[in-house]
């Protein structure tokens, strides 16, 4: 009897790798080195390669739902039309950096690494979005994914994107086309809460990471925007008031906003439980 008593008892082992799973913390190592040796070795330690931290941390979202879909061969809790808004903003806002230099770092990094993380997250959205809705799509929700039409939406921020983009690339066309994939990128968080909320508040793990790493995405992007706002200009509606990078800080700290909820519960639950654990979010009772 004892025996069998003690052979249920967990390892030490068995709850470490329940708290710190093997994969994440690899995927977590690599990136932390990669993001390190870039800031150290290519940008010299130069502040506008936060800019440059900030694609690479989605890119490390973009890995950790590919991991997701490739280890549970399955779409369940993926929204389809938060991955093809997500890729219609990096897509978007490649059309500029590309071959533009208004919204690139300044460092060495703006030359090609900020480039090919931006390719790369595209590359993976798009492998998502084969994933969800060709290969696995047998378990994907669509009922429960939001329903609405993408659209109107990507046209409202067009039309926002007009009326308010800067003008660091002394392009209209390529300013408000930058524009247009920095507020797409902010709604495209709806989805995914979206059908979070729509399947019982329960989200799993590595969908919980990538929200996380997103919001760290937006994080470090904001920070660099903040800190630069002063070399941020526009040609002004009214006066002076230079309505360009006060829409770009707005972006920021609405999508911010959005996940306010979402990452309290995420912090909450890494911290008690580990990274395996799922997240369970408080329903108000008429959802």
């Amino acid at each position: 009897m004892f025996a069998s008593a003690l052979a249920n008892v967990p390892t030490s082992k068995s709850v470490m790798e329940k708290m710190l799973p093997t994969h994440v913390v690899v995927i977590y190592l690599v990136f932390a080195i990669g993001a390190y040796a870039v800031y150290h070795h290519v940008a010299e330690q130069e502040f506008s390669s936060i800019l440059t931290m900030a694609v690479i941390a989605q890119t490390l979202a973009t890995v950790l739902m590919c991991v997701k879909v490739i280890t549970q061969n399955s779409a369940v809790g993926i929204s389809a039309r938060g991955l093809t808004l997500e890729a219609i903003g990096v897509a978007l806002r490649l059309s500029s950096t590309v071959w533009l230099n208004g919204y690139l770092p300044t460092d060495s990094t703006g030359d090609h690494v900020f480039q090919i993380a931006d390719f790369c997250s595209l590359g993976m959205l798009l492998f998502l979005l084969h994933r969800v809705l060709v290969t696995n799509r047998a378990s994907y929700q669509e009922d429960d994914d939001d329903s609405s039409s993408m659209g109107p939406t990507i046209l409202v921020c067009f039309a926002l994107a007009a009326v308010f983009h800067a003008d660091m690339d002394e392009n209209p066309l390529f300013d408000t086309l930058w524009m247009t994939g920095l507020f797409t990128g902010v709604v495209a968080v709806l989805p995914q809460l979206w059908l979070i909320t729509r399947t019982g508040g329960r989200a799993d793990a590595m969908t919980c990471h990538y929200i996380a790493a997103m919001a760290l995405s937006k994080i470090l992007s904001g920070i660099f925007m903040w800190e630069a706002q002063e070399d941020i200009t526009c040609k002004p509606w009214i006066g002076g008031f230079q309505h360009g990078i006060v829409a770009i800080l707005m972006a920021h700290a609405v999508h911010l906003l959005l996940l306010c909820d979402f990452m309290y519960y995420y912090v909450k639950t890494m911290t008690h439980k580990g990274f395996q654990s799922s997240l369970q979010f408080d329903l108000p009772s008429y959802i």
